[in-house]
């Protein structure tokens, strides 16, 4: 059964941190994965978040926790264009506005 368990490199032998269901002599496969500190993780976590916004796949509020008001405005007008165009459709499902929009297969 597979076991993941974390160990040191010491001397050129790897040393269990805790105890394993081994018997002495048996023959095992290692896979190393080396441990990745928090630190380096949050520093991942925050380029990543970065790059998505400069590639505009996520918009990130301002430091004051508001979205630029630029961009609200723009959603604001894609809101209303889209009620302008559903306003013309009363009685009729969304389900089907869908499927009109996305035109002929």
């Amino acid at each position: 059964m597979p076991e993941t368990i974390t160990a040191i490199y010491e001397n050129g032998v790897f040393r269990p941190l805790s105890p394993l269901l081994l018997n002495d002599g048996e023959t095992v496969q290692i896979t190393i994965v080396a441990e990745v500190s928090p630190e380096e993780l949050k520093g991942d976590r925050e380029k990543a978040i970065k790059l998505m916004d400069v590639r505009g796949l996520v918009r990130l509020p301002n430091k004051q926790g508001k979205l630029d008001p630029v961009e609200l405005a723009r959603r604001e007008e894609k809101w209303r264009e889209l009620f302008e165009e559903l306003k013309g459709r009363p009685g009729t499902p969304v389900s089907e506005i869908v499927i009109e929009d996305r035109g002929p297969w």
